[in-house]
Parts: C-alpha cells; sequence; structure tokens
C-alpha cells in the first residue's frame, strides 16, 4: 500500500489545462496525532454544477493574440468526508471535444492542497500543483515542460460568488518575474441537474475492464510488515473496509479505503487511471494526513493478474516497488506490495490484502 506519499499538475498547455488513487506505500508507522483540518473547506466553493465559458489563446509563449472559445461543463463532488474534491469536465470549440479530470487534496499537515488533474485522450496525471487560498483567491504552482522548455506554471481561482467564479492558467520562462495567461475560464453555476456527457471507453479499448471486478463494497484484513527492509519479521493486523466506485464514464475508478490496528486508524484514497493508448493503467494514493498523490505505480493485468511497478525513495534509497493483484474470485481476492532493493532480483513482501465482497455498486450508480 504504497509509502507515504509525495508528489503528485499541470492542466497542459491549451485546454488541456481545465480541469483528478490503490494502496499507498506506507513503511513507516500509522500516525494517530489529531489532525488540525484549517483550511479544508476552502475549494467547498466549487462543488455542484457549472456551466463554463472558455478563452485559450492559440499558442502561448509566442506573442499569440488569438484566443479560441470553448463552452462546457463541469460537475464537482466532495469525497472521503470532505478531504477531497472530484471534478470531471468537457468542452467542446473550433477544435473538437475535450474532457478532463480534477482531484484536489488537502493535506492538515501545510494546510496548502495539491491540484491533480488529467485529460480524456491521455489518462495519465500530469505534475501536482500546490497553494492555498488567501483573501478570498486561491494560488496554486508548480513546473512543467512546454515545447522542450521548463516553464512555470500557476492556477488562480478568483472572483468567488455563490454562482460564479473564475479560473485562469498562466505561464512563466523567465522564472515568475512576469506571467502570460493563456486559459481563462468563467464558472456559472447551472440551475438544474446537468452533467458531462462523458461516454465509456470505446468497447475496442483492450484492458478498460480490468478493474470491473473490484467495483462496490469489501471487508478487508491487513497484515504490515512493521520495519521493511531492515530484516523486521514483526507484522501489525488491521481490519478495515473498501469502497470502490467507478468514474470517468469507467475510464477510472476510486476506492476509499479505513483500517483499524494496534497502531491506530488509518485512511487512504486510491485513484486509478486507464490510459487508453497504453492499454496499462497509473495507480495514484494519497494518506489521510498526506494530502498528495504518491509516485503513480503503472501497469496492468495478465491472465487474472495484475502487476504494477514503480521506481521511488523508501527510507532514503531508490526502491523498486511492486503493487500485484491475484486470487481474483468473485466474492474474494488477494493484494500485497512488496519492495526489492537488488534491481529486482529478490522482494520484500510488507503489505498483503485479503478481501471479501460485502456488496456490489449499484448499477445506477455506474
Amino acid at each position: 500500500m504504497r509509502s507515504v506519499p509525495r508528489r503528485a499538475l499541470l492542466v497542459g498547455a491549451a485546454i488541456s489545462a481545465l480541469c483528478l488513487v490503490s494502496e499507498p506505500t506506507f513503511a513507516g508507522n500509522v500516525a494517530t496525532m489529531p489532525i488540525d483540518r484549517g483550511g479544508q473547506h476552502d475549494f467547498d466553493f466549487t462543488v455542484g454544477t457549472w456551466s463554463l465559458h472558455i478563452l485559450r489563446l492559440a499558442n502561448p509563449l509566442t506573442g499569440s493574440k488569438t484566443w479560441i472559445t470553448m463552452a462546457g461543463t463541469k460537475v464537482v463532488r466532495p469525497i472521503w468526508d470532505g478531504r477531497a474534491q472530484l471534478e470531471q469536465v468537457e468542452a467542446d470549440g473550433p477544435k473538437g471535444h475535450f474532457e478532463s479530470m480534477g482531484l484536489m487534496l488537502y493535506s492538515p499537515k501545510s494546510r496548502q492542497w495539491s491540484v491533480n488533474f488529467a485529460n480524456g485522450a491521455e489518462g495519465t496525471l500530469s505534475p501536482a500543483a500546490f497553494g492555498e487560498f488567501r483573501g478570498g483567491r486561491g494560488e496554486f504552482f508548480n513546473s512543467d515542460g512546454y515545447n522542450g522548455r521548463t516553464i512555470a506554471v500557476r492556477y488562480t481561482w478568483s472572483d468567488i460568488t455563490p454562482t460564479t467564479h473564475h479560473f485562469e492558467q498562466a505561464f512563466s520562462d523567465d522564472g515568475g518575474k512576469s506571467w502570460e495567461p493563456n486559459l481563462r475560464v468563467t464558472l456559472t453555476r447551472a440551475s438544474g441537474v446537468i452533467r458531462p456527457n462523458i461516454p465509456p471507453v470505446s468497447a475496442t479499448s483492450a484492458g478498460q475492464h480490468d478493474f470491473d471486478w473490484q467495483l462496490g463494497h469489501w471487508s478487508v484484513h491487513m497484515r504490515r510488515l512493521q520495519r521493511p527492509l531492515t530484516g523486521s519479521s514483526s507484522w501489525t493486523e488491521l481490519d478495515g473496509k473498501v469502497i470502490v466506485r467507478p468514474i470517468w464514464g469507467g475510464r477510472a475508478n476510486i476506492a476509499e479505503i479505513t483500517s483499524q490496528g494496534p497502531s491506530g486508524k488509518l485512511e487512504f484514497l486510491s485513484l486509478r487511471l486507464f490510459d487508453p493508448q497504453a492499454h496499462q493503467w497509473s495507480l495514484n494514493f494519497a494518506s489521510d494526513d498526506g494530502g498528495v498523490l504518491s509516485t503513480p505505480m503503472v501497469g496492468q493485468f495478465k491472465d487474472g493478474r495484475g502487476e504494477f511497478y514503480d521506481y521511488e525513495p523508501i527510507n532514503g534509497r531508490m526502491t523498486w516497488v511492486r503493487f500485484r493483484f491475484d486470487d481474483i474470485k468473485g466474492g474474494s481476492n488477494r493484494d500485497e506490495q512488496a519492495f526489492s532493493v537488488d534491481g529486482e532480483r529478490t522482494w520484500e513482501t510488507n503489505w498483503i490484502n485479503t478481501s471479501t465482497r460485502v456488496q456490489p455498486i449499484p448499477q445506477a450508480s455506474r
């Protein structure tokens, strides 16, 4: 279940910037300290359904003065008891249809939010932006590559009222001395129930249904190695529940995991995204007290087994991390996490989960 998550935005040049967890790699002890929820409600104003008027600069950082107009819809709902927000967007313009997903996560430690986006064509997360709200205005920053250069990216939410607000993306190629806005969105709260018309992935996209077996409610028994990569043979046991829901027309799903054991309560969120081009899934994780997404694990299912990998620092050492799903049956399954520090020659299993189905997700929720 992935160690305490670290990074998690660019919404990409052009409209890609518009608007996005299953088991994080936890190598340490479960935190039991009280958590200050400071700015947890800063994004509450976005919850609901919105009509979008979009202006996009045709060619950022080229001196272009040509703007393209688009129109769309965004739906935002709180998840994880209000500690995160999930948004889905669709828009249409001269260059066709655009879809994206956004996941906002609050960190009670830093009192900041991380903002994470994916667009429908790729099914992978772009780098996270981090920031906070002050005086009714939210500013979030990150760096990313654009046209072969590393640039600074700024996202701004402003002019917030109960029925309207504005979003802006801007780029800087001079270290933040000057900013060029390239995406401006006016959002107006929609009346009635309006939802993005986000279709499911094409039935020809191999792998898109690989996680369908896990949708629903599960009880889970966990065994966690207390001190991975130290020679420890001491395990801690926890019991809890898992709820997995489909989102984004079936191209993604999100899991909420809660468990309790001798070390206290453990909660985390898991976002799985399907890449229709690579026919692979990425697994992204966030812990209750972290508020950021981990390094994504990427992989696929073959012959009834799913294997996903990443390479990240664990306790100061670069470590291969493997997450495996197997023993998948109608009402039960087993999954485990393992680390390798010798180039994948040997693996130390440090997390084992055995799940039993409690109930499926109702068809109406899919």
